[in-house]
């Protein structure tokens, strides 16, 4: 049994799903999920992110959030939390360039978001004595100052892709032609959420939307409405996104997106969005 497998059960009872559901389930599945089973990092993986080349990017960012707590006051204790933290090596880069900062360590309560127990694992192995904690979810983030970092985090969160077709939009589905997984269009239909997206788009343009990124956004935002702190989010990509953005990487080379979700005991796959250049998807991952 493969994930490619029960997409293909679930299409033939339910019908086409979206890009969404079809990368929630490549990266999450419980048992086939690309994140949930492996560690996808590194030159014996998929991809490589900004951290595993250099300590450079974690110690200059390091010192940034350091000055930034400093500015509002030296907060205690205080939250520092990371989204999708990888192997942690950008927080240890973080904790080791903050080191001679007083106060800055002894006052951090280190959190991670992260659901992948082969991860979480490796994050522990990076972060001894430190008291690092993992939450599931950006709902339970502590109610005190918040300094947060999350470096390529929102772009492998699950998109939506829409087709214009006169004033309405078609969404791209996952289906099933000749028993393979295939992409194709929904019906038309009017997306609110889109509505300004008319004005910069033509007939046969693809749109994305992240609808999982706003709730995210709104706890961070919430955390630091009600009690101060900074977020520094990193991504790359344009502000408003025009065309197919939807990639997939396997051993550090592009691959079909739809072809073998992650299958057990092979090489990964990965999701992800935001921009024309840098994206992932259940085939792999960009770096």
């Amino acid at each position: 049994m493969t994930l490619t497998d029960l997409l293909r059960r679930h299409i033939i009872v339910e019908g086409p799903i979206s890009i969404a559901s079809y990368m929630q389930e490549a990266l999450w599945h419980p048992e086939f999920g690309y994140y949930t089973m492996r560690d996808p990092l590194g030159a014996g993986g998929d991809f490589v992110t900004a951290p595993e080349i250099s300590q450079m990017f974690g110690e200059v960012l390091g010192l940034c959030l350091a000055q930034t707590w400093m500015d509002q006051g030296r907060p205690a204790p205080f939250t520092l939390a990371e989204l999708g933290p990888g192997r942690g090596t950008l927080m240890a880069d973080i904790l080791r360039a903050t080191r001679s900062v007083p106060g800055f360590s002894a006052s951090a309560d280190i959190i991670f978001l992260e659901n992948s127990p082969v991860l979480r694992e490796i994050q522990a192995e990076a972060l001894p004595n430190t008291g690092v904690r993992w939450i599931n979810k950006n709902e339970d983030l502590p109610q005190q100052p918040l300094i947060l970092v999350a470096n390529e985090f929102f772009d492998a969160l699950p998109i939506r892709q829409f087709v214009r077709d006169g004033e309405v939009w078609r969404e791209r589905q996952v289906g099933l032609s000749q028993g393979g997984l295939v992409f194709g269009l929904g019906a038309p239909q009017p997306q609110p959420a889109l509505a300004l997206r008319l004005g910069d788009t033509r007939d046969g343009d693809i749109v994305e939307h992240c609808p999982a990124a706003a709730p995210v956004m709104a706890a961070i935002a919430s955390r630091l409405a009600a009690h101060g702190g900074a977020a520094v989010l990193i991504d790359y990509g344009n502000w408003r996104c025009l065309g197919d953005t939807l990639q997939a990487m396997r051993r550090h080379r592009h691959v079909d997106p739809l072809n073998a979700p992650y299958p057990p005991h092979a090489p990964g796959r990965v999701f992800g969005t935001f921009g024309h250049h840098r994206t992932r998807t259940a085939s792999g991952a960009t770096g």
